[in-house]
């Protein structure tokens, strides 16, 4: 095929109800990414074509009328007897990969497809879906009335609505050919019984799994494999079956998902029975970490005593050690012990006149305009003291009143006798030290008495 004289369509919003030609997430069951849809010439490679029924039903057909088909496009399809309704959910290179996975043994099993649906096979289709839920509540209460031990899970008619599937669970093989009988007698199709399990049952419900995701069986997985509580073991998980246990109430199948890593892992962790020997005694396994490679030994076999961490290497080097009758000083290196803890004091480094270093900076950096007044606060709270000491001075006599009149000094800041040997009016001097603002030169006045 020559593409390059070919016009390819570029795919804009969405097509056919679907975005972007498959590419994105679509509306049902089991979607597959098609991440070859914009290769070009990715539809004509093959004739194969994946096709969806009801919930997580699929088929494999050949387009051997080359229709143009597209991811969405419902489509009618070869049965046996008559024809089925399905929509296209796959096409291109990817359908092979599905094929082979299926498993599909001989391709007689590899149907045609007739075309696609028109109005007339849509009525039809719309009415057979409208009997389905009836159907199953009937069916139940038949299956109830012989005495079987079976739940009959869903029901899904076929497009034309000549034939009808009943799935249905048993623990135990079930003898259902008188069911069968009293079935078809009662809604006049043909009548075909498939057992599935409950783990098929869930995806084929659906729902929201412990993870707050999808249910993988609902979206992706379409093979089941049997799951054991020995994935539970070698990834240390606790043995709870609430927590084990998914939607189905089986164990979930995510415990497959990372199984082999740990098995992997395991191999290269020492045996968990070997008692590692030490000059300070001797260390049971407590715990691991199989994908950190750490362990956790303990002195105590039964409880948490004591309890040492070391990576898987420093155990074997441990081990070669007790075989050749050689005992570490500890289970950590020498190079790698601990050191021994100390109290810590959190005042050990702290100063506690820190706070007393920033007010005086604080003071410091201010202007020199609160000089005057931090001066005047000083002597407002040094004045009291002064006038208390002054009172409790004793009276001086006559002759010591002129004496010191003779002798006090002369200019600012002197004090004057009242007369009685005491000195002037304390608030009299409060006023005079308080300065008023800038201070003015004054005489010094002269003593009238000299």
């Amino acid at each position: 095929m020559d593409y390059n004289n070919l016009d390819f369509e570029i795919c804009s919003g969405c097509d056919r109800g679907l975005c972007h030609c498959a590419v994105g997430r679509q509306d049902r069951q089991l979607n597959t990414y098609d991440w070859l849809a914009d290769v070009p010439g990715n539809a004509q490679s093959t004739d194969l074509v994946e096709v969806q029924f009801k919930n997580t039903r699929k088929g494999y057909y050949h387009n051997v009328n080359n229709l143009e088909l597209k991811k969405g496009d419902i489509v009618a399809v070869e049965a046996n007897p008559g024809h089925d309704i399905g929509v296209v959910t796959l096409t291109g290179q990817l359908v092979k990969l599905q094929v082979k996975k299926a498993n599909l043994k001989s391709s007689d099993e590899i149907r045609r497809i007739y075309r696609i649906a028109r109005q007339v096979d849509m009525d039809k289709y719309r009415e057979a879906k409208s009997r389905e839920q009836d159907t199953m509540i009937q069916s139940r209460q038949i299956a109830k009335d012989l005495g079987l031990q079976m739940k009959i899970g869903d029901v899904e008619y076929q497009g034309d609505g000549n034939k009808a599937i009943f799935y249905y669970i048993a623990d135990e093989r079930v003898d259902f050919r008188q069911l069968i009988k009293n079935l078809a007698e009662t809604f006049h199709v043909r009548i075909e019984m498939k057992q599935i399990g409950a783990r098929q049952e869930a995806g084929r419900i659906g729902g929201t799994g412990p993870c707050g995701r999808e249910l993988c069986c609902a979206t992706w997985m379409k093979n089941f494999v049997s799951v054991s509580t020995n994935a539970a073991r070698f990834q240390d998980i606790s043995l709870n079956p609430q927590k084990l246990a998914g939607m189905c109430a089986k164990l979930k199948c995510c415990l497959n998902y990372e199984v082999d890593d740990y098995v992997e892992a395991n191999r290269r962790m020492p045996s968990k029975e070997v008692i590692l020997q030490t000059m300070n005694g001797d260390y049971h396994l407590f715990k691991t970490d199989i994908l950190a490679g750490l362990i956790t030994y303990s002195t105590d076999k039964n409880m948490a005593a004591n309890l040492e961490t070391i990576p898987a290497e420093r155990a074997r080097e441990i081990i070669e050690m007790n075989k050749r009758g050689e005992k570490p000083a500890s289970l950590t290196e020498e190079s790698r012990q601990k050191a021994p803890a100390k109290p810590v004091d959190l005042l050990a480094e702290a100063d506690l006149s820190r706070f007393d270093k920033a007010r005086h900076n604080k003071r410091r950096g201010k202007g020199n305009n609160n000089r005057p007044q931090n001066a005047q606060n000083r002597n407002n709270a040094q004045a009291p003291k002064a006038a208390e000491e002054r009172r409790q001075q004793p009276r001086q006599n006559n002759n010591g009143r002129n004496r010191n009149n003779n002798q006090r000094p002369q200019g600012k800041g002197s004090n004057r006798n009242n007369g009685n040997g005491r000195s002037g009016n304390p608030n009299r001097e409060r006023r005079e030290q308080q300065p008023a603002g800038p201070q003015q030169p004054q005489q010094q006045k002269e003593n009238p008495r000299q």
